[in-house]
């Protein structure tokens, strides 16, 4: 599924299923929380925090695209064309960026 397919596919089945989209504001807090809980997931899988028996059975890829739709959301709602949006970003740090992280020895 290309990126503007799944724009596509989150809107008809917000329009369908969901009803409606929440408003930006709360679809914001939505993405907060999705972002929280990748963080979690991450934090105690792979970072120096212990995992706690219940979390074991959290499914990463799961929340990711959680985070990935409620996303999806807030550009559709904005208008905002992700394809768009990601090749000029991709344009910019390839610019930017030329040269910076082949110096950086800390990389090295």
């Amino acid at each position: 599924m290309t990126i503007k397919e799944a724009q596509k596919t989150v809107d008809e089945w917000i329009k369908t299923i969901g009803v409606r989209y929440f408003n930006e504001l709360t679809n914001m807090a939505m993405l907060t929380e999705e972002v929280g809980e990748v963080a979690r997931i991450i934090a105690r899988r792979y970072g120096e925090q212990s995992e706690k028996e219940s979390d074991k059975a959290k499914d990463l890829g799961d929340e990711m695209a959680d985070v990935l739709f409620v996303l999806i959301c807030l550009a559709n709602q904005t208008g905002i064309d992700l394809t768009e949006a990601l090749q000029k970003n991709l344009d910019k740090k390839t610019i930017r960026d030329a040269t910076r992280h082949l110096e950086n020895t800390k990389l090295k």
